[in-house]
């Protein structure tokens, strides 16, 4: 029996071979919702969905098609579609998807070319991403209702993401087995499957051991060991945690910078560097292979340069 080519078919194929080669599920969830939204744009278009009729050019139309007619968010069910269109950092996430996936095809001999091997990724500017200042977090800490048990548990998420810098999804699969309170740091699973100790200050050491002792609700089921939970006793959802963080927010009315578990992990960043931390230590703690991705997170707006140069300035720092 002849092997199908079908792309709607294949992706359950690339999800498995995703996983053997032990990718994260956010990652295979971000592979799989962009390639079955490019399926959905070559049925809309009436163009054929089987891989070994696909060229170069079908998927240089994709992108073309991103960048001129889809919003923001648009394709995201759980934020409102905005008015600006999709950032070129999404396209190109859109451009690595598809390499990623007709290179796969091409390997498992599903195809006889790769034709997303002459698809060049989309350039993109460097953008400063703009960080929460020590005003703006005391504020959103303070519209938090510390006695109650969820709003306690809310308190801790944000210290957390603000002290350690951790991605959403390590922190919502976070596990008490592999949280050592006394020392102050726990065990992710980070991209890639790979493991690193995280380490955090002494207010997120208190906060955590009175949400441990007070306020964290029984699991649902003896299985469950997640840190953080909903009231039920089931784990949150990144989703979840992203709502609530979003909803503070705009409880605490800031303005001008995105109220976000990522906003957190670029705020972190630049405050450890500021604060005197070194980029080495940095990038074990974000768990990057590279520094170069590093970077990224600590780009400094001039304010930023000009008070760390007061502070550091070689001719004052000379007693003349």
């Amino acid at each position: 029996m002849a092997r199908t080519t079908d792309l709607s078919t294949l992706l359950e194929g690339f999800r498995l071979y995703c996983l053997a080669e032990g990718k994260s599920p956010t990652t295979i969830r971000w592979y799989m919702g962009k390639l079955k939204i490019f399926i959905r744009y070559l049925q809309t278009q009436d163009l054929a969905t089987d891989a070994t009729e696909l060229t170069t050019t079908h998927l240089r139309a994709f992108l073309v098609h991103l960048r001129e007619n889809v919003k923001a968010d648009e394709n995201n069910p759980m934020k409102p579609a905005r008015k600006r269109g999709l950032s070129p950092k999404t396209i190109q996430g859109y451009a690595r998807t598809l390499k990623a996936f007709f290179s796969w095809l091409a390997k498992e001999g599903y195809t006889a070319n790769n034709p997303a091997k002459l698809l060049k990724i989309p350039s993109a500017a460097q953008v400063i991403v703009e960080t929460l200042s020590d005003p703006q977090i005391k504020r959103l800490l303070s519209v938090i209702d510390f006695k109650s048990p969820r709003g306690f548990r809310d308190y801790c998420i944000i210290l957390v993401l603000l002290d350690t810098g951790v991605r959403l999804s390590e922190l919502v699969n976070l596990q008490v087995k592999d949280l050592d309170l006394e020392r102050g740091f726990f065990k992710v699973m980070g991209k890639g499957a790979r493991e690193r100790l995280v380490p955090f200050g002494a207010k997120v050491q208190t906060a955590l051991w009175k949400y441990m002792q007070r306020f964290r609700p029984e699991p649902f089921h003896l299985n469950i060991g997640n840190l953080f939970l909903r009231s039920d006793g089931r784990p949150l959802t990144c989703d979840q945690v992203y709502r609530l963080i979003r909803n503070y927010g705009r409880r605490a009315g800031i303005e001008g910078v995105r109220c976000s578990p990522h906003t957190f992990r670029h705020t972190f960043a630049k405050k450890f560097l500021l604060n005197g931390g070194d980029l080495f230590t940095l990038q074990k703690i974000l768990g990057h292979s590279s520094l170069t991705v590093v970077r990224m997170y600590v780009e400094l707006t001039s304010e930023d340069v000009q008070i760390q140069h007061r502070r550091y300035s070689p001719v004052d720092w000379i007693k003349l």
